[in-house]
């Protein structure tokens, strides 16, 4: 038995019968796609259809993946970033096309006094990375990292283009959102939205649930002379976006990483909480029986910036993306499933949040084995294509 390589896994959980292809195309990433350990979650107008899981939560295979497993979303905790921000416009206290000057005034520093809060959102205030050296002891740091991002410059004129801010983001609507409420993302997402409806996400993880973590596993390893063309390619504001600092597995992994305070990337949770979370835009505003955003808000929320080739991914698609305010729009690459106005985010490696109003659907995948792709993996798209093949 030893020869052959590892069975997969089980997958365990609940499946609705109209369902069934969601659960066979998780099986067949653990089968043909190099899935570690995984979680996809369904609710389709209020009601959970899909709430499967499967594999293992560590590298070395000795702890099975649980129903509560947590597990690093990266840039999925974008999606829960922006409904801070969408909460606070909602209730009069922030205004999307006021200059964020009003709120955080040294941002105004360097040209920046007339970036909007709908250019911080949308990914087109230009400053996706910063120029001089940043650690990731500085990158932990979070008033060092937004005085720097409140002095710096734009990359490019603020309002034309988007260019992924791929940490920066956190920072930069995050201390909105701190400047607006008095306290910081991680408190205000559990104070107004996960503490209420009891859903097992946080930004950052508490110490105490260190033990129900999955392991980051890095993804597959690409030849040195292949890496050196692809950052060849790279425009300096693209290098400065995803390299300044490193970060990946290694670092999702340490508790200093889980401990920081990173809108962007750190988010923990479960797909169950991904789908509740991404459920509140799909369901206009109504999630598990509250009110968090009125229909206006939720609606707002997947308001098109522009289609443009993004200045920091531009290479990592074959078409024009458009980013709405806080999130991606499906568009024509289906990045959600063939409604071109659904709307979600992926997280480095894999995971993915999806709201389709339309439809009444919400989606949360997680996994810990990280894929080399941008975006739109295609465990991802697998999943999502099985879900819309059975609508």
């Amino acid at each position: 038995m030893s020869q052959h390589a590892p069975q997969a896994p089980l997958v365990h959980g609940q499946c609705d019968p109209r369902f069934e292809a969601v659960r066979a195309a998780l099986e067949e990433n653990f089968r043909e796609r190099g899935e570690l350990g995984a979680a996809v979650c369904v609710v389709q107008n209020g009601e959970t259809v899909v709430d499967l899981w499967g594999g293992w939560a560590d590298a070395a295979r000795t702890r099975p993946w649980e129903r509560d497993t947590l597990v690093n979303v990266w840039s999925t905790t974008k999606g829960p970033a922006a409904l801070c921000v969408h909460i606070l416009a909602d209730r009069g206290l922030l205004d999307l096309d006021a200059p964020v000057a009003r709120y955080w005034p040294e941002f105004a520093a360097a040209g920046k006094e007339s970036v909007l809060v709908r250019h911080l959102l949308s990914h087109r205030a230009g400053l996706a990375g910063l120029r001089e050296p940043l650690s990731l002891e500085q990158l932990y740091d979070w008033e060092l990292t937004t005085k720097r991002l409140a002095a710096t410059e734009p990359w490019w004129e603020p309002g034309t283009r988007s260019g992924y801010h791929a940490l920066t983001y956190g920072f930069l609507v995050g201390e909105l959102v701190r400047r607006v409420s008095g306290v910081l993302p991680s408190v205000f997402l559990e104070r107004e939205v996960t503490g209420p409806l009891g859903i097992d996400f946080t930004i950052g993880l508490p110490e105490q649930e260190a033990g129900r973590v999955a392991e980051m596993v890095h993804p597959p390893a690409v030849a040195s002379s292949e890496q050196a063309a692809i950052f060849s390619q790279l425009a300096p504001v693209a290098i400065a976006a995803l390299t300044n600092p490193v970060v990946g597995a290694e670092e999702a992994n340490t508790a200093l990483w889980r401990a920081a305070e990173l809108p962007a990337a750190n988010g923990h949770g479960t797909a169950r909480a991904v789908a509740a979370l991404y459920g509140v835009f799909a369901q206009r505003g109504m999630y598990g029986g509250r009110r968090i955003l009125s229909p206006e808000a939720a609606e707002r929320a997947r308001e098109g910036q522009g289609a443009c080739r993004d200045l920091v991914l531009g290479a990592g698609f074959e078409a024009e993306t458009e980013v709405a305010l806080g999130l991606w729009l499906s568009g024509p690459n289906k990045s959600y499933g063939p409604n071109p106005r659904a709307f979600g985010h992926d997280g480095f490696g894999g995971s993915c949040g999806l709201a389709d109003p339309e439809a009444g659907l919400s989606l949360g995948y997680v996994m810990n084995h990280m894929g080399p792709h941008i975006a739109d993996d295609p465990r991802k798209m697998a999943l999502i294509d099985a879900l819309y093949g059975v609508l």
